[in-house]
């Protein structure tokens, strides 16, 4: 059953910063997966939590629902897809719902007192995608998105939104593996083309051998870009 933006929270797992929380940042776990477990695997890799002392990290959970590529089967999805392609239309109708509530958890960062420009969205795999297409389509105030192991539609939304857009576009962060045999690393690479071709800042990082999966690496290189996109603010003296 469809979803409508403030009728339904999604589930979140979350990481407080050490210190003063002035920044934030949403991570979408990819198919089937949940925000508990992409934390957990994070940590796995990195051998211990992705932490900041000013940023704190939201793993939202994907609701369950119908997905086609499994014939139907539940899965924590953040949308249906027609099959695993780039060359089908996009599942417009669960995508544009998700779009809502995942709005709802930017506006809970908002009222929070974090700043728009203080907060960044991306994600895994699907969570990658579903990031491009809240930013790009609904947010193109955040402070920037990051895709890993992700791909747009060849006719995909986002573009089509990017086309109509005269405003400055939030940066993307993109990485791919090179072995990855679920999501090709040319869908990977060719989404990023359309999008800088859409004015879209942005580099495409190709992991070498690495499958579909998270890698040290590439979530060293997350974590250097993040701090260059949120900084830590020096803390006003005497206020």
């Amino acid at each position: 059953m469809a979803a409508a933006s403030g009728s339904f929270r999604v589930q979140r797992c979350m990481v407080s910063p050490a210190g003063r929380h002035s920044a934030s940042l949403i991570f979408l776990h990819g198919s089937g997966d949940s925000g508990q477990g992409l934390r957990t695997w994070i940590k796995q890799v990195l051998n211990q939590d992705l932490t900041f002392q000013h940023i704190k990290i939201i793993y939202p959970t994907a609701p369950p629902r119908p997905y086609t590529p499994m014939k139907g089967g539940i899965s924590n999805v953040w949308f249906d897809r027609f099959k695993i392609s780039n060359d089908c239309p996009e599942h417009l109708e669960s995508i544009n719902v998700m779009c809502k509530v995942l709005t709802d958890l930017i506006d809970d960062e908002v009222k929070s007192g974090i700043k728009k420009n203080r907060i960044l969205v991306g994600g895994f795999s699907m969570g990658g995608c579903m990031a491009m297409h809240l930013v790009y389509r609904n947010h193109q105030d955040v402070a920037g998105v990051f895709a890993l192991s992700s791909f747009l539609n060849k006719t995909s939304a986002v573009y089509q939104a990017l086309q109509e857009s005269d405003g400055v576009l939030p940066e993307l962060f993109q990485c791919h593996g090179t072995a990855d045999e679920l999501v090709p690393h040319s869908w990977g690479e060719e989404t990023n083309s359309v999008l800088k071709s859409l004015r879209v800042s942005t580099k495409f990082h190709s992991l070498p051998g690495v499958y579909h999966e998270l890698s040290k690496a590439e979530l060293e290189k997350l974590k250097s870009w993040i701090l260059q996109k949120l900084p830590g603010e020096m803390e006003k003296q005497n206020e």
